[in-house]
């Protein structure tokens, strides 16, 4: 697991600002992990989108491998 990381002040724009971009950057690559893996373990997109709190074409237009 990674090391807990101090959370950045909001009265530090610039540092606060650049820690919402790594985190969405890590988000986004979590989500598709996981995705990528409900799908090879036989998940459908109704599932996903379920678990993700999205609709099944909602999941699948965002996350689809293009």
């Amino acid at each position: 697991m990674a090391d807990v990381v101090e959370v950045p002040p909001p009265d530090d724009p610039a540092t606060a600002l650049a820690a919402v971009v790594a985190l969405r950057q890590l988000a986004e690559r979590l989500e598709r992990a996981a995705v990528a893996n409900a799908l090879e373990q036989g998940w459908t997109w109704a599932q996903i989108g379920q678990a993700l709190g999205v609709t099944a074409q909602a999941a699948h237009k965002r996350l689809a491998r293009r």
